[in-house]
């Protein structure tokens, strides 16, 4: 048919061509809305600009056909042939499309929002920066095809195959890819919020830097996939296969890998904060400088896993076998305003094997702290309570007490692992404070738990008393046990005073001296020199100390001026001031 006599006859009312035949035809910028051209013959046909808005082409040939910038929108193509045609910017809104066949066509930019593509063929076509949100590509053949940019959102993509398609930056917000093929697709970048991908293959896919937060890929095959750098904030892995997949750098905030299989995964500096990892399997991975925050593990498989430099601060362990894990050092705090893990454990030195196995038996990591004297129950108790406040969610109790030559070892159990060393200083800074605080409102404790003094003494003494006995003198230490009491003191006086008010130091201090002396040790030089530097130092660095010396030294009592510590702090007093007389 000539193209004039189809005008002439399209002008009159006619819209029934079908099985026309318009090869070659030049039909640039005509209007044949409504138009029924099925099964036509209009290959390589000039139909650049058109309008065919709810024309029927259902199995017309358009092999090699030019729709660019066509209006094509609620037009019927069901089994039609459009491969290697050009509509690039075409407007396909509502387009019916199923099963056919558009290999190797050009949609670049096109509008295909609501599109119906079920079962459509675009092997190796150019969909770039296309519009198809919430279009229907069920079971569609995109092989190769390039989607680059393009927008998917909401789009149903279920079974679809897009295996070595071209996806990156793509928009898949909420888009469903139930059983889809993406073998070694590239998603790179892509947007995958909230999408379905339960059970698709993505088995060497590339997703790096893509997000999926909140996505759904429950048994999705991954193994081998790059997803170095991809956003997984609450995302459903629940039986996922992950083996060998690279997530360097991967955030898994919350997500849910239960079950999943992450052998030999590759999980360098990734962050499984506060993830849920049971029964999941993650042998020979690699967990180097992982962040595993609140992470849950139970029953979690770790054999063979690398876990040097983790960060495990609160995690949450049930059933949790740690003896064949590899690993030389931990992190047991997180610092959350500089973002960095803190507190290596153990601290100068490395893990021996099986070692981290051997702290996470039943009863938990232990921790020993000696005490020099017998201590003082109710103000341990005290400093306990204070760690527990001070440390979130870290729980403590007394395991075993006993006397070691000349100390009194206390052992305790944590609910988690801790670096030993940083809580038995910690111990040591609270414990003198609280017992003096507790010497002197004792009384005050014991009126308010309504504690006193019984009516009748009750005599639980299983032997004599020691007025029945010949007391006999206890031993001193020995000249290297009394040097390293010597160091413990100084540090203990040198942390006091600098973080106590005078009116409180003074009289911990002369406490510890006491101490000292009791163990035959002399305290000559903390006397004269130790105190006063201390002194002389804080008062540098704190403007406010000076004050609060001069009004010790006006309000304090006569006791304790006269007290050893008393007049160590007037002499170093008296040396501030004509320092500052003389500058």
């Amino acid at each position: 048919m000539q193209v004039k006599d189809l005008l002439e006859r399209y002008q009159r009312g006619e819209r029934d061509f079908s099985q026309v035949d318009l090869s070659g035809a030049s039909l640039s910028g005509v209007n044949l809305r409504d138009v029924n051209f099925t099964g036509a013959d209009l290959t390589g046909a000039n139909l650049s600009w058109a309008f065919l808005s709810r024309a029927n082409l259902t199995g017309a040939c358009l092999r090699r056909v030019d729709l660019r910038s066509a209006s094509l929108n609620y037009a019927i193509f069901n089994q039609a042939l459009l491969s290697g045609a050009n509509l690039s910017k075409a407007d396909l809104r509502m387009a019916h499309l199923q099963n056919t066949d558009l290999n190797w066509a050009v949609l670049q930019e096109a509008d295909l929002t609501n599109a119906n593509l079920q079962a459509a063929k675009l092997d190796q076509g150019n969909l770039e920066r296309a519009k198809l949100g919430s279009a229907c590509l069920v079971a569609a053949e995109l092989m190769e095809a390039n989607l680059r940019r393009t927008n998917l959102a909401n789009a149903r993509l279920d079974r679809a195959n897009l295996r070595e398609a071209h996806l990156e930056e793509a928009n898949l917000r909420e888009a469903s890819l139930v059983g889809a093929n993406l073998i070694e697709a590239n998603l790179s970048g892509g947007y995958l919020r909230q999408a379905d991908l339960r059970e698709a293959d993505l088995h060497r896919v590339v997703l790096t830097g893509a997000d999926l937060s909140e996505a759904r890929l429950e048994s999705a095959d991954l193994s081998r996939a790059n997803l170095a750098g991809a956003y997984l904030l609450k995302t459903s892995l629940q039986k996922a296969y992950l083996l060998r997949a690279n997530l360097q750098d991967v955030f898994l905030l919350r997500a849910d890998l239960k079950e999943a299989n992450l052998r030999g995964a590759d999980l360098r500096r990734a962050d499984l904060s506060g993830a849920y990892l049971s029964d999941a399997t993650l042998s020979e991975a690699d967990l180097t400088d992982a962040y595993l925050l609140e992470s849950h593990l139970i029953r979690t498989n770790l054999d063979g896993a690398e876990m040097t430099g983790c960060c495990i601060y609160n995690w949450h362990i049930e059933d949790l076998e740690l003896s064949k894990v590899n690993c030389r050092y931990l992190f047991t705090q997180f610092n959350f305003q500089t973002k960095s893990p803190i507190d290596r454990y153990p601290v100068g030195r490395e893990l021996k094997a099986g070692e981290l196995g051997q702290q996470y038996r039943q009863d938990g990591p232990t921790v020993e702290v000696y005490f020099t004297e017998p201590p003082n129950w109710q103000a341990l108790v005290f400093t306990l309570a204070q760690l527990e406040l001070e440390s979130h969610e870290l729980s403590l109790t007394v395991k075993s007490y006993e006397q070691v030559d000349d100390n009194y070892l206390l052992r305790l159990v944590a609910n988690r692992l801790v670096n030993a060393k940083v809580l038995t200083r910690r111990i040591f800074q609270i414990y003198p404070d609280i017992l003096q605080r507790l010497s002197l409102r004792q009384a005050d404790m014991f009126r308010l738990l309504e504690i006193g003094t019984p009516s009748k003494t009750l005599d639980l003494a299983l032997e004599p008393s020691p007025q029945q006995e010949t007391a006999t003198p206890k031993p001193l230490p020995s000249p290297d046990r009394r040097e390293r009491l010597y160091q413990e003191v100084v540090r203990q006086i040198q942390h006091i005073m600098m973080s106590q008010a005078p009116e409180q130091f003074v009289e911990s201090v002369q406490h510890l001296l006491n101490f000292l002396n009791r163990q035959g040790i002399s305290t000559e030089h903390i006397q004269k020199k130790i105190i006063g530097q201390i002194i002389v130092q804080r008062a540098k660095r704190d403007n406010s100390f000076r004050d609060l010396l001069l009004r010790w030294e006006k309000n304090a009592t006569e006791s304790a001026r006269l007290s050893t510590v008393g007049e160590a702090v007037r002499l170093a007093i008296a040396l501030l001031w004509s320092q500052s007389q003389r500058s």
